[in-house]
């Protein structure tokens, strides 16, 4: 291997120049360091008109504050907590873009890349560094990006996948600032039941999807009992990697990448991280890769299973927005319920609480006005919610109305009846589904 010189953060991030596009690698695993020292640069006004591209990131966002109006500008890939208020404000900006697409802006030059500066674990015996829990877009970066900075970080897990040579970077920065770590709150009552409904719909053998948090720790610990699940995801945390362990999943009925997990990124406690680190049944891959429909439909019995923050009677899924209010991204939704749509039995499910913490319906007649629609009505397939789940497949508006008023709260029913009636005329109650 050859000698590696390394360099200081001030140092590294001095030869990327104003009035560039900067990518930076995602979620837990932020290269917090350049970003400091790029804050640094920005004080002495030696840099202007920096735009910077990610999923979301954990952490302080100065690349997004007000202060920093006309030097940064955030123009994220999906929008985190540390964002949404400036984001929403108008100080930084989303950019939508389904993730398994987003390295394509890098490879096909939609987005030309001055710098990419991303976390690494240290190198291994043959020269080669991976980008552990955060490999994302980021590959596509390093092929592209003008510059390529490394933060080498022991805290980084070293996962198999995408392994880059130590060569193809330009700068490289030691580091040891812990990665991020996220503890999940414990799911509600109404949040086991949903999970509870989920899981009815998963079979032994199959291979899931599903995303983090609350809700998706509930339909893991329903998942106990099963057999033999493979598990193609874009992310992956706790809740998913006691069944791994427990080898509830363990990929064996995988047609592709047979008895491995494959994902792209990752936020959970350091249990998580260490588990992929030299684990040759983890493979971290390239979102490209990890989010490609084609890729994901080669799993037989693939089964997507998404959230939404609000449905209207048509089966039209909001998951991105609030109105006009950015919450989130697309992410890779459609990716994978398109995957799972064209995969040989594969499902595509949404779930969620049929109501706000507010108590307002999720089912509603018509989106809130601006809210983005991520999944179109023709892709919505199976809606969970804790009253029911229903499979719209196939099914005309009317058909559609009638089955996602039986799962919407109780007290909400009535009304959205109403709603329907008005919409579909006096012929709406004279057929049964």
């Amino acid at each position: 291997m050859k000698t590696i010189q390394y360099v200081s953060a001030d140092e590294a991030v001095s030869h990327i120049a104003s009035h560039g596009h900067i990518h930076l690698s995602s979620v837990a695993s932020v290269p917090h360091c350049l970003i400091r020292a790029l804050c640094r640069r920005a004080d002495a006004g030696e840099v202007r008109d920096l735009h910077f591209h990610h999923f979301h990131t954990e952490g302080p966002a100065p690349y997004s504050e007000p202060g920093y109006e006309g030097i940064f500008f955030e123009q994220g890939f999906f929008v985190g907590p540390n964002v949404r208020a400036n984001v929403n404000s108008g100080y930084a900006d989303y950019l939508p873009v389904h993730l398994g697409e987003s390295a394509a802006l890098y490879r096909k030059g939609y987005i030309k890349l001055e710098a990419a500066p991303v976390n690494t674990s240290p190198p291994d015996s043959q020269g080669r560094v991976s980008l552990g829990t955060s490999v994302d877009c980021s590959v596509a970066a390093i092929e592209t990006a003008r510059l390529v900075i490394g933060v080498v970080n022991p805290n980084v897990p070293f996962a198999y996948g995408n392994l880059i040579d130590i060569d193809k970077f330009d700068y490289l920065v030691q580091d040891d600032t812990p990665l991020v770590t996220a503890v999940y709150k414990e799911p509600t009552e109404t949040e086991l039941i949903i999970g509870r409904n989920c899981a009815a719909l998963v079979d032994d053998g199959d291979c899931i999807q599903m995303g983090i948090g609350a809700l998706p720790n509930a339909l893991a610990g329903e998942l106990a009992s099963h057999k033999n699940l493979g598990l193609h995801t874009e992310m992956f945390a706790d809740g998913l990697l006691k069944l791994i362990k427990a080898g509830v999943i363990n990929g064996a009925c995988k047609k592709i990448d047979t008895g491995k997990v494959v994902a792209s990124f990752l936020l959970g406690s350091n249990d998580v991280y260490s588990f992929i680190d030299h684990n040759p049944a983890v493979e971290m891959r390239d979102i490209a890769y990890a989010n490609n429909p084609w890729i994901i439909a080669q799993n037989p019995h693939m089964d997507a299973i998404n959230s939404a923050t609000e449905v209207d009677l048509t089966g039209q899924i909001s998951a991105d927005s609030i109105g006009t209010r950015i919450f989130s991204g697309t992410g890779g939704q459609l990716d994978y319920v398109k995957g799972a749509t064209m995969s040989e039995g594969g499902k595509s499910i949404t779930a969620f609480a049929s109501r706000t913490q507010k108590g307002q319906s999720k089912i509603v007649p018509i989106l809130h006005p601006g809210a983005g629609v991520v999944t179109p009505r023709a892709d919505a397939h199976w809606i969970v919610t804790e009253w029911g789940a229903v499979d719209l497949t196939g099914k005309s508006l009317q058909e559609r109305a009638k089955l996602l008023i039986s799962i919407a709260h109780p007290d909400d029913r009535e009304s959205l009846d109403r709603a329907a009636f008005e919409r579909f005329g006096a012929h709406y109650h004279n057929f049964e589904i």
